[in-house]
């Protein structure tokens, strides 16, 4: 089996600072040791009614603006910034990803020609996002299925095929909650997705929102060939995602026990295995042999 692709969601947690989203870069890369670091891009005026906007955020204590309009627009970095952002994550070896909440957010990074953009389960169903992408964009996209009925998850991938791309779609299960439940983390999804849609999308992947890292390697043995979980420097700092995110000694172990396993997935090659060899001649020499 081959070992998963890990997915590094830093998403807002670099809390509106360039010189954090660095360091958590070059953290992922040389420390934890991931496939992938991803963001967020969106454009909040598309996204948010006025009222919305100038709202309060829902909860203040995690606010960097007086509205959840500012709040928000704190948090964004421009597309010359997501730029900087790939480049960096190039300079260390890594991929650089972005999960985009709307069109316009879909076509800024799309013209940086990522390997993979990611549409995340709050936007699933937005056809003029998808199309956009299956049109102008030629990596992959993979989609998240949070919050998403099985006919809706149908809809998502007759789209693609439709558009002739679902060999370049990659779709994960994943359950909407921060933190998720372990009897709601539902892992047995993987499979269902595996069954019903694996011969028709490029892979299936695991998004999870969980406290740990045990879930991810069952995830993997699942078939689960991406595992992507949120990343930060410090559980303790403000923000809504910190909390169900790995601190970096999470997703170094959760990456280095991912791989570890993906190795250890196989048949024995041989009924007695080199590193065998020695020990039977050792401790069964003397056995008598079946007549």
């Amino acid at each position: 089996m081959q070992a998963p692709k890990i997915i590094a969601e830093i998403g807002c947690n670099h809390k509106g600072s360039m010189e954090i989203a660095r360091e958590m870069i070059v953290t992922a890369a040389i420390f934890c040791k991931v496939d992938v670091v991803k963001f967020q891009k969106r454009n909040n005026r598309e996204l948010l009614s006025e009222e919305e906007y100038h709202s309060p955020h829902p909860n203040p204590i995690n606010a960097y603006g007086k509205t959840y309009g500012e709040h928000r627009e704190f948090l964004e970095f421009d597309v010359d910034q997501h730029r900087q952002l790939k480049a960096w994550c190039e300079e260390y070896g890594l991929e650089y990803s972005t999960s985009v909440w709307d069109v316009s957010s879909a076509r800024e990074i799309a013209a940086l020609n990522p390997a993979l953009i990611k549409i995340p389960s709050a936007c699933n169903q937005n056809k003029a996002l998808l199309l956009y992408l299956c049109e102008n964009y030629g990596g992959e996209v993979h989609v998240s299925f949070g919050m998403t009925r099985r006919e809706e998850e149908e809809q998502v991938v007759q789209l693609f095929e439709a558009a002739g791309r679902s060999k370049d779609l990659v779709i994960y299960s994943c359950t909407s909650g921060y933190p998720v439940p372990f009897e709601d983390v539902c892992l047995y999804e993987i499979h269902r997705l595996k069954e019903q849609f694996g011969h028709r999308v490029k892979a299936i992947g695991f998004s999870g929102h969980h406290l740990g890292i045990a879930v991810d390697v069952a995830a993997m043995t699942l078939g689960a060939e991406w595992i992507e979980r949120h990343y930060t420097l410090d559980r303790t700092w403000k923000g809504t995602d910190h909390a169900a995110s790995l601190e970096p000694d999470g997703l170094r172990r959760l990456t280095r026990d991912c791989r570890a396993v993906s190795k250890a997935l196989t048949y024995k090659t041989d009924d007695i295995l080199a590193i065998e060899e020695v020990q039977r001649n050792k401790l069964k020499k003397n056995q008598l042999k079946w007549q």
